[in-house]
């Protein structure tokens, strides 16, 4: 079984698990330009798992500022 973590530690793990979808959301929506004209069906599956991440990311955000980010959706 799991260690038992406190509140700072599991922030701490937030944090760096939503910097690192941020990180790979990035990397996929470039490498998606990259194959924009070359492959498309790349491309689009880039551009799916780039939307991904990104959707990874808003939800770690929104745990970590709670309704700073309701803007965002309008």
């Amino acid at each position: 079984m799991a260690d038992v973590v406190d509140s700072d530690e599991l922030l701490r793990r937030i944090q760096r698990a939503r910097s690192w979808a941020g990180r790979e959301e990035r990397a996929w929506k470039a490498r998606s330009e990259e194959l924009r004209n070359g492959d498309p069906d790349g491309a689009r599956d880039a551009e799916s798992r780039g939307h991904t991440y990104e959707a990874v990311r808003k939800a770690l955000d929104e745990i970590v500022t709670p309704g700073a980010h309701e803007a965002d959706d309008a």
